[in-house]
């Protein structure tokens, strides 16, 4: 789960709540005073930076009179694909922008090959959505995006002792689901 950063700062506006007062609703152990003023700067700017944790955004969600389904989108990752990036593209870019209900049946029916990784991922980020009280049928994903993995090196025989490389791709996946506006 991630924070919005700009339906925050809204929210902090319309509630009139600083970023002192916000600190405040979020220190804990290893987050207190400075840190915590800066942790909550950073993350109205959009930096994930301290991490934010389930305890945070619901703190930061009371502090600014709203649920935490409201203020932040669910995000799951499948790390380590067995396929091109090049490939998977093709599939986030098929469901990004659609209902969650109808990205999981164009990919439940799908041919591509990432698109099992890519109903994984969907499937958490909705059960992540789920656990905080978001309507299923509102969901919508609001990201999908592709991110170059590692490479496996093999190498092919070839005449005279020679080899050729084979590199096969691999790709991270990231998904976000967020209740529609």
């Amino acid at each position: 789960m991630r924070l919005r950063a700009e339906e925050l700062k809204k929210r902090a506006a319309e509630a009139g709540v600083s970023d002192e007062q916000l600190a405040d609703a979020v220190s804990r152990d290893g987050l207190k005073g400075p840190a915590a003023v800066s942790a909550v700067r950073n993350w109205m700017a959009g930096r994930d930076h301290p991490r934010c944790r389930r305890v945070d955004v619901e703190n930061l969600a009371t502090a600014v009179g709203a649920l935490p389904k409201d203020i932040c989108k669910f995000t799951s990752m499948v790390r380590g694909h067995r396929g091109s990036p090049k490939k998977a593209k093709l599939v986030a870019d098929l469901i990004r922008g659609k209902d969650a209900i109808d990205a999981d049946n164009m990919l439940r029916f799908s041919t591509k090959r990432a698109a099992v990784n890519f109903r994984k991922a969907l499937i958490a980020a909705m059960a992540d959505a789920d656990q905080f009280g978001a309507d299923q049928g509102t969901l919508v994903v609001s990201e999908a995006k592709v991110d170059n993995g590692m490479h496996i090196k093999r190498f092919k025989a070839k005449d005279r002792g020679r080899a050729h490389q084979i590199i096969k791709r691999t790709s991270h996946i990231t998904l976000s689901v967020q209740e529609r506006n």
